[in-house]
């Protein structure tokens, strides 16, 4: 499916460039803004670096987790204000699109999208959601447990077994946000192979093919 583009979005459209001998007969346009893929590769970093360390190295894990709640809160709001296909209106879609698209994927007949797919998009809702509450745990089991961090004074007076309440919340959600970056990577794999196209590669460039 070919998708027009809005005239009155600076980031929309482009002259045809050449990107290779084959790509030379394609008009590419800009699809991800400079922030939105900033976020995305920040977030990798963040994540995996908090994921790795763990508690040997507390105070990096920590500040990792920090970073990743900053950047989720400034997603949030460049989803409302951003450029068209960062807007979450432009990819959130109900559970019945989402369930039709999935099924068109499987007989590899979806149609293509200039911004995220249905799927796509509730994926990214889901590791928003995952990743933000990984974090919003992190801090209360840091409260709770060394009695630092922004939540310290709310978990000052909370009974000792929250701690441990706090802490294997943290892990299965951690755990769980991992699953589901597996799945949302076999998806852009699955994705990129069906449509022909590189979707690591647009989400360094901004650049998708139009057509």
């Amino acid at each position: 499916m070919t998708t027009q583009t809005l005239p009155s979005d600076p980031l929309a459209a482009e002259p045809a460039v050449a990107a290779g001998t084959s790509d030379q007969t394609q008009t590419w346009v800009r699809v991800w803004d400079p922030l939105v893929r900033v976020f995305h590769w920040s977030l990798v970093a963040a994540f995996a670096t908090a994921y790795i360390v763990e508690d040997d190295l507390l105070g990096v894990h920590v500040w990792a987790g920090y970073l990743v709640l900053v950047l989720i809160a400034v997603r949030l709001v460049w989803g409302v204000i951003g450029t068209r296909h960062a807007r979450f209106t432009d990819f959130v879609r109900g559970p019945r699109q989402v369930l039709g698209y999935l099924g068109d994927a499987l007989r590899s007949n979806a149609k293509r999208y200039l911004g995220h797919n249905p799927a796509g998009g509730a994926m990214v809702i889901a590791l928003l959601l995952l990743v933000g509450a990984t974090g919003l745990s992190g801090m209360a089991l840091y409260g709770t447990q060394e009695l630092s961090g922004p939540l310290a004074p709310l978990m000052a007076g909370l009974p000792a077994f929250w701690g441990g309440v706090f802490e294997e919340m943290h892990e299965v959600l951690a755990n769980l946000t991992l699953v589901f970056i597996v799945a949302h990577v076999a998806g852009v794999l699955f994705s990129s192979l069906s449509h022909h196209e590189n979707l690591i590669r647009s989400m360094f460039t901004g650049r998708k093919r139009q057509g």
